[in-house]
């Protein structure tokens, strides 16, 4: 969480950040620190929106939180509005986006999560053009 709030002010204040890693890797943990980073909401407000699939956060700058571990193809994902979502003036933050690369738009920041034994992650952060 502390490394997600610190990701907060590095991340541009608008545009698409994959979170990659397997189950438990710790993406919504690194969400709820850079949603709370970002000032959209405390931590606690923060949950994984795996049944919800999306949760938006803040009345200004906004995040949003999508999760896409439940959809099994790309049409499914298609018809949440992921367009409309990528265009507004906000972060947004997707678990599981990975699953559907012709969705996401190219330029985007992906930030994979690997376990590196017991409560250790490695954390890899790629901007793409």
């Amino acid at each position: 969480m502390a490394l997600g709030a610190r990701l907060a002010g590095e991340l541009p204040a608008r545009g698409v950040v994959l979170l990659i890693g397997n189950l438990g890797a710790g993406k919504t943990m690194l969400a709820k620190g850079i949603v709370s980073g970002r000032g959209t909401a405390a931590p606690e407000e923060v949950s994984s929106p795996t049944f919800t699939l999306i949760h938006e956060y803040g009345a200004g700058p906004q995040v949003y939180h999508i999760d896409l571990y439940r959809l099994e193809e790309a049409r499914e994902a298609a018809t949440l509005g992921l367009e409309e979502i990528f265009a507004r003036d906000a972060l947004v933050l997707i678990e599981w986006g990975e699953r559907f690369p012709e969705l996401m738009p190219a330029a985007r920041t992906e930030i994979r999560l690997r376990d590196a034994g017991g409560d250790e992650r490695e954390i890899e952060v790629t901007t793409l053009p």
